[in-house]
């Protein structure tokens, strides 16, 4: 008896509702669980075959076998307990285990679909209460409760007593720690660039403030500027000019309205380590490859995806049934995100972030990454960028066409190592948009990897060439919406994007006629395609005109492909003077996108691409503002970089990086970006404690918060392409 991980759709079906919404009225409290203190035997608790529950001191007790893979391998539970939907409940139990242990607590269904409606992983030792209070989306007779303790290679002891499942009780109100009302840019500003603060208040006039060193010496002082409430945030706030401090200094702070700030510097090269390490992420992603401890220390684990027990593996995957009669060997590329998948339209964006970065930001060929590759006659960022590319080739179908992914059959659950999984691997059908980023970004290949090897130039040459002729004759293959089991659907069905931006590298690679013509006869070429969004997996014209901009080249009216990218850049300009905590990014009603942090990132990369292309001050100055947000001057007080600022992300959804669920393994490396703020919450964890937020308030650093706080090879890409080009203005 199981209550297995679901599927990301099933989850949010399943979701709780807000805690601190209007209260209804509340039944007396209502103890569901019977004989959970286990004083009259073990019945009707079970566990899972292999496992029997004895009682110890009146304690019910097991001992869980090792090698298991999941968490549902090893449980135990009970069934039949009544849930109502929008009910709250008060769920506790006491609770001990083998040090370090974890154990997946959970209140779902106990029959098919097995939805989980309720879930924590509190990492156990000597005896300790837990309690927590959630609200039920779901009315059944046949909910659970269950303790799931598989997923170790080693056995050991779980005890539990005293477990509870009262209805009828109040729902707990999430308040988030955000710290100091004062917020900085926790990592550091340059010296002579910008420099601001925000400050949250009730004060409707101006404020004293002061800036100190580390020592607590005065180095300035002013007074705040009121800018009423903040839509994003819904906060009442000032804010704090500092831009003429202009000497290198570490641990300040500002102190206004009875707060202190964050520390903070102001320095040169304050973002060198980062270039390299918002890099450095992707080796830790690698699939079908051994990650080396030497190269980086807590991080290593066995090859994924090799066909090694239990593991499927990659070298020989057939298609989902129905769709084709082959096997490819897949084998390498990237793991997209926190799961296991691999996606050719996220695998496009995140390398032709990577190839941008190295074709326009001169300093980016020196990076020493410390990989596998390092010290070979090619720079290290191509050498990362090549293990996704081969990839990329990989996908490619007899036709020309391109597979849109691979991916597991089902979801797995968390945490669960690559070499772990044991889920049959599938590819999924081909698609016009998959097929069009492999002609992008293998021409981008061709024309960069040209000095370093002629065989692989060619190949990806040539793969350019017959992705976009399939394409021209396939123009409406779409990844359908209802393909997310497994892994995530990735649907786009407009594609004279990709279109466009295939052309145009096509033509930079090549320079011939027939691709310029497609160029300039594409309706992108004279759109405005700097919405809120700038461009992403789904939205890639904007990534076409930069490049345009950027790479020399002869295409007939290129000043207005140059003025474009400069209009949109004054765009994002315009909205971020407007805002209070200086964002470039302004989303439609105020809802905040899935994985809005790298949206704010690649604003910015637009409006690096304008100061490169004109030298005006007012690109630099808005891009190093808009780096204030990511590294804490937000409403939250958190960098969403792992590893930079005093209170950063760490606990990102992920499989592997999952030290809040399992001791043993890492936290994200550092350098990693966190999804941040979403509106839509679509997870049950992030439903549960934030509906109803507003903007930037609609994010949890918490793992099993996939629609808020995950990872994702795109989402870096955004991060290493900017901090590229504001290491070369320090």
């Amino acid at each position: 008896m199981h209550l297995w991980e679901r599927s990301r759709t099933i989850a949010t079906i399943a979701a709780l509702l807000v805690a601190g919404a209007a209260a209804p009225a509340y039944a007396d409290e209502v103890e569901q669980v019977v004989n959970g203190t286990f004083d009259n035997g073990t019945d009707p608790f079970w566990a899972n075959a292999g496992m029997a529950i004895a009682l110890t001191d009146g304690r019910a007790c097991v001992d869980v076998p090792g090698g298991t893979v999941n968490r549902w391998d090893a449980a135990i539970g009970q069934n039949d307990i009544a849930l109502v939907a929008g009910e709250s409940y008060r769920f506790s139990f006491d609770a001990s285990g083998d040090a370090g242990h974890v154990v997946r607590a959970i209140t779902g269904l106990s029959v098919d679909p097995y939805d989980t409606y309720f879930e924590q992983s509190p990492i156990l030792g000597d005896w300790q209460h837990y309690e927590w209070t959630f609200t039920a989306n779901a009315s059944t007779e046949q909910g659970q409760v269950a303790f799931q303790v598989g997923g170790s290679p080693d056995p050991w002891r779980f005890c539990v007593d005293n477990v509870s499942l009262v209805g009828g009780v109040p729902p707990e109100v999430y308040e988030p720690d955000t710290g100091p009302r004062v917020r900085v840019n926790q990592v550091a500003y340059l010296p002579d660039g910008p420099k601001g603060a925000t400050l949250v208040t009730s004060s409707t006039t101006a404020l004293p403030w002061i800036l100190k060193d580390g020592s607590g010496r005065a180095i300035q002082k002013g007074r705040t500027v009121p800018r009423g409430v903040d839509a994003s945030s819904g906060q009442n706030v000032h804010t704090i000019d500092f831009g003429n401090v202009r000497k290198n200094a570490g641990g300040l702070t500002i102190t206004t309205d009875g707060e202190t700030s964050r520390p903070f510097d102001i320095g040169d090269r304050a973002y060198r380590n980062l270039r390299s390490d918002a890099l450095k992420m992707y080796y830790t992603q690698r699939s079908g490859i051994a990650i080396r401890d030497d190269l980086r220390p807590g991080y290593a684990r066995p090859a994924g995806h090799v066909g090694v027990a239990p593991n499927q593996g990659d070298t020989a995957v057939p298609c989902q049934p129905g769709v084709c009669d082959y096997t490819l060997d897949v084998s390498g590329g990237w793991y997209d995100a926190g799961d296991h998948g691999k996606y050719v339209v996220n695998g496009g964006i995140s390398v032709w972030g990577l190839l941008a970065e190295y074709e326009h930001n001169r300093g980016s060929r020196k990076l020493n990454l410390s990989i596998p590759e390092s010290g070979d006659r090619v720079p290290d960022i191509l050498d990362e960028a090549r293990w996704e590319l081969d990839f990329l080739l990989s996908m490619q179908a007899p036709t020309g066409l391109v597979h849109h992914k691979i991916h597991d059959r089902e979801w797995t659950g968390l945490p669960l190592l690559p070499h772990l999984d044991p889920q049959p691997r599938e590819l999924h059908p081909v698609s016009t948009a998959a097929t069009l980023n492999l002609a992008a970004t293998a021409a981008q290949a061709a024309r960069l990897y040209k000095p370093y090897d002629a065989a692989f130039t060619k190949r990806a040459l040539a793969a350019a060439r017959t992705a976009y002729a399939a394409a021209k004759a396939n123009p409406a293959l779409y990844a359908p919406e209802s393909d997310n089991v497994g892994g995530g659907a990735y649907n786009d069905s407009k594609v004279s994007d990709d279109f466009y931006w295939a052309a145009a590298e096509l033509f930079l690679t090549t320079g011939e006629k027939k691709y310029a013509t497609d160029v300039l006869s594409s309706p992108e070429h004279t759109a405005d395609v700097f919405g809120p969004v700038a461009f992403d997996w789904a939205s890639t014209a904007a990534a076409a005109k930069i490049d345009l901009a950027l790479t020399p080249n002869r295409l007939p009216g290129l000043s207005s492909v140059k003025a474009q990218v400069a209009a949109g850049a004054d765009k994002y300009l315009a909205i971020q003077r407007s805002h209070p905590y200086g964002v470039a990014y302004a989303p439609t009603g105020n809802v905040w996108d899935w994985g809005s942090s790298s949206v704010i990132a690649n604003n910015l990369v637009v409006i690096a691409a304008a100061h490169r292309i004109t030298g005006r001050d007012r690109y630099r100055t808005g891009l190093l503002t808009g780096l204030d947000y990511l590294f804490g001057r937000n409403a939250l007080n958190i960098s969403y970089v792992t590893g930079y600022g005093e209170v950063a992300a760490e606990n990102q959804h992920s499989r592997w990086y999952a030290a809040q669920l399992d001791p043993s393994l890492p936290h994200p490396p550092p350098g990693t970006l966190a999804g941040g703020p979403n509106s839509s919450i679509q997870d049950p964890v992030a439903q549960s404690l934030l509906q109803g937020c507003v903007g930037q308030f609609c994010y949890i650093d918490d793992i099993q918060s996939w629609s808020t706080n995950e990872l994702t090879i795109n989402w870096n890409a955004a991060l290493a392409h900017l901090i590229g080009y504001v290491t070369e203005l320090d």
